[in-house]
């Protein structure tokens, strides 16, 4: 198959679970080009399947529109010049003002065309995040649809719904933001149960849309018994980015409060984000500063490295102020195939992984006492943990192994092509017959 990939900004490394899903289809020989609207991330460090895969020679990146309008033209009819015999009807198009309206005048809908113009048709279309197919229905950067719609990109139209997209993003611009992908759209993909049922409660057909988990690689994240460390210190850590929605403060709080019994902690947070400083004061203030360290950013074999290092691991996402929310987050995944014993917050899609008292112990959102109170009873109940590490590392192999997920993708798609799209979620995966359901 031939199938284009459309995300905002690449490389990025906090979203391996795309390049999980990219590898995993060139590994089953199928051709992935990667649309990246926003441009490059812009990152110091880069995930090593970049470089191996070579996967910058597959990305199209969107040519920059300069702020100056008058640039903005002189660069776009050089832009139109050198690339209006590859698909004339698309330009054209792209400059309807009476159609596009400030999306054509302002020419942000002809630099969108651009890097797709003069392709051949793909069999899938896979925009990861509904936001970016809207893009230029509510803004005038272009988006995944509008270049379906103007005949660039062609092929069946797959969205996945991945968090901020179906939570913040439908509090922001209201129930009705996706009726046009709803009604355009060939399939729709989740990442969890909790968000399936929000995109159904906004008008998504029941009947085109099942979850499809982010997965990990298992085989990255080795099974390893959690026993009392010889120095008798307890090291506990987090990964997410420096971000309200990671709910990162009430972890800091919830040591803090554990420190005053049992001094001999540590508490590693890896990650960065623009609460980085508000943390560190936070920190200071409390005190913990031998004992909370930030950790910054790290690449995958620094982060394992951690945790092979480490007793338990804290996940305590909350909804944040503007209604972002967390699915089944793929840090928490990583720490339960390693065997770490799990706190993490009864929020969003994380019930759908963390089963409460047999991998891990749930809390309510924001509750750093809570927190602490289950920090304490695991650290009291050393003898739980192989069982709750076993109990992760079941799930994870189980679930949301990304050989197996790929291959259920693969499905998915051949699915799509039969343009039978169209079976209940309940029995889609009898009929497919490729696994376990999710939900």
């Amino acid at each position: 198959m031939k199938v284009a990939f459309i995300v905002g900004r690449f490389p990025v490394l906090s979203e391996a679970f795309i390049l999980n899903q990219i590898t995993g289809l060139i590994d089953r020989g199928h051709e992935v080009d990667i649309y990246a609207l926003e441009g490059p991330s812009g990152e110091d460090r880069m995930h090593p399947s970049v470089e191996k895969y070579g996967l910058l020679d597959r990305v199209h990146y969107t040519p920059q529109a300069p702020v100056n309008y008058l640039w903005r033209v002189l660069k776009g009819l050089w832009l139109l010049v050198t690339n209006f015999y590859k698909n004339p009807v698309a330009c054209g198009r792209s400059l309807n003002v009476f159609k596009y309206g400030k999306q054509a005048l302002s020419l942000r809908l002809l630099y969108g065309v651009i890097p797709a113009l003069g392709t051949q048709p793909y069999d899938i279309i896979h925009c990861q995040f509904g936001f970016y197919a809207l893009r230029g229905k509510l803004i005038e950067d272009v988006g995944a649809l509008t270049l379906h719609e103007l005949g660039v990109l062609r092929g069946k139209f797959i969205t996945s719904f991945r968090g901020f997209d179906i939570s913040w993003y439908v509090q922001k611009h209201g129930d009705r933001v996706y009726d046009q992908l709803f009604e355009r759209g060939h399939f729709y993909l989740t990442n969890c149960e909790f968000f399936r049922r929000r995109a159904i409660s906004i008008g998504c057909d029941p009947k085109k849309i099942v979850v499809l988990g982010s997965g990990i690689d298992c085989s990255r994240f080795a099974f390893s018994p959690r026993r009392l460390p010889a120095d008798g210190r307890i090291r506990i850590a987090t990964t997410g980015r420096l971000v309200e929605k990671k709910g990162i403060e009430y972890g800091i709080r919830a040591v803090a409060k554990l420190a005053k019994d049992y001094p001999n902690i540590e508490y590693n947070i890896i990650g960065d984000g623009y609460l980085r400083e508000p943390f560190e004061q936070l920190i200071q203030e409390l005190g913990m500063g031998d004992i909370i360290k930030l950790l910054g950013w790290k690449q995958q074999q620094e982060i394992v490295e951690v945790l092979k290092n480490s007793q338990i691991f804290v996940a305590t996402s909350v909804t944040a102020n503007n209604g972002n929310q967390d699915a089944p987050v793929n840090t928490l995944k990583e720490a339960m195939a390693m065997g770490m014993p799990v706190v993490a917050s009864r929020h969003g899609g994380i019930p759908e992984l963390v089963k409460d008292g047999v991998s891990g112990f749930l809390v309510p959102e924001r509750d750093a006492e809570a927190i602490a109170k289950k920090l304490l009873y695991l650290i009291d109940h050393p003898e739980i943990w192989l069982a709750m590490g076993k109990a992760g590392r079941a799930c994870a192999e189980a679930r949301y192994d990304m050989h197996k997920l790929n291959d259920e993708l693969v499905e998915i798609y051949q699915h799509v092509l039969t343009e039978k799209a169209t079976v209940s979620a309940v029995n889609y995966r009898d009929v497919l017959k490729i696994g376990p359901n999710l939900t």
